[in-house]
């Protein structure tokens, strides 16, 4: 695990200003100790945690914008504190430290609902790319400005980050956002696996799409239910988003 570490990444901040939040939950000190003093230099608030007990117990005091979650805990499965973490904190971005390189492994992680993976040994570099890249997904950067984007009833403001359908309002997370905001800025349009690996994960899935079938079905059980249906399989080429025929 390489211990360089790069200049502060600008423009990374809470809504209001103030510092991300980031909770690490690892069973081995001196890894926790590590990351936490890496984060810490990107001016971020850090609090660790050593098992899943003390990780719940911590983001429900601590309310964090990111969670870096180890997988193997000494009390308990990781994937049932990262559903729990889902459960109690929606919008948190998690990313999760597996040793565990099987592709089922990094799906069931996906499944759970994590964000992104880094399979141990990592470098330090891509802990935080892949993190900085999380949280500028969730709108922790000064990035460009939004703007309402429509499909048929589907509304999304993305300065509030809030997404409607039929004036109902209805809860993402940060993936699942971003992915229904590549969507919808390209109405009408076929978007491959590929595509959307590249821009929503920014890389190669381990060359798997299993991940984008799962967030497409998350998206269409929060968008399409009891609804008439706006995401659409085009067989052997990919996903396109577009108003019900009048």
């Amino acid at each position: 695990m390489s211990e360089s570490m790069s200049a502060p990444a600008a423009g990374l901040r809470r809504p209001d200003g103030s510092p991300v939040r980031v909770l690490v939950v690892d069973d081995e000190p001196d890894l926790a100790e590590v990351l936490g003093a890496v984060l810490r230099y990107e001016g971020w608030q850090v609090r660790t945690a050593g098992d899943g007990a003390a990780a719940l117990a911590a983001a429900r005091e601590f309310a964090p914008d990111a969670v870096i979650l180890d997988v193997m805990l000494p009390d308990t499965d990781g994937l049932a504190v990262l559903r729990r973490l889902r459960a109690e904190l929606p919008q948190v971005c998690v990313l999760f430290l597996t040793a565990r390189d099987a592709v089922e492994d990094r799906v069931a992680g996906i499944t759970a609902g994590g964000d992104d993976y880094v399979t141990k040994p990592f470098s330090l570099e891509e802990v935080l790319a892949r993190l900085r890249g999380l949280l500028r997904r969730a709108g922790m950067a000064r990035a460009e400005a939004g703007h309402r984007l429509a499909v048929g009833d589907l509304v999304m403001d993305e300065d509030a980050r809030e997404v409607t359908r039929g004036g109902t309002l209805v809860e993402l997370t940060p993936t699942e956002f971003e992915l229904l905001r590549f969507l919808m800025r390209n109405p009408r349009r076929v978007l491959s696996k590929a595509q959307i690996l590249d821009r929503v994960w920014s890389y190669d899935f381990g060359g798997q799409a299993h991940v984008v079938e799962l967030y497409i079905s998350y998206l269409r059980k929060k968008i399409d239910a009891g609804r008439p249906p706006l995401i659409h399989t085009v067989r052997g080429v990919g996903y396109v988003l577009k108003p019900p025929a009048p």
